[in-house]
């Protein structure tokens, strides 16, 4: 398997219901990261950070939670994802703010997906 290594950070943004746990967890893993820069949203009107075009247009990866993420994603969003690449993570709502066992998770099947993690 040949990995492509970027001479920029790659922009990744997490995804996951209020911005509360699971994405923000996530954010925090490449606060410092010399190759990946990433921010989180939640797709719920109560969400700490509500998920924008804005937050789409600057993403080059986007990584959801769930697969109900992704499909708000696209009924709002569509054409702000045409050409992204969108990953169901498939990590339920159940770990809090990070806890070891999500960090783990998230290590796990993050690194199928981003070489340099």
């Amino acid at each position: 398997m040949t990995f492509w290594y970027p001479l920029f950070n790659l922009k990744i943004l997490f995804i996951c219901s209020q911005n509360k746990w699971r994405s923000l967890t996530a954010e925090r893993l490449f606060d410092e990261h010399p190759h990946y820069e990433a921010r989180s949203a939640g797709t719920e009107p109560g969400a700490r950070v509500r998920v924008s075009a804005g937050h789409l247009g600057w993403a080059e990866t986007i990584f959801v939670m769930e697969r109900r993420h992704a499909d708000r994603l696209r009924e709002k969003f569509e054409e702000e994802l045409h050409g992204k690449t969108l990953v169901v993570l498939r990590i339920p709502d159940k770990y809090p703010f990070g806890d070891e066992r999500l960090i783990a998770l998230l290590r796990q099947k993050l690194a199928t997906h981003l070489p340099l993690f």
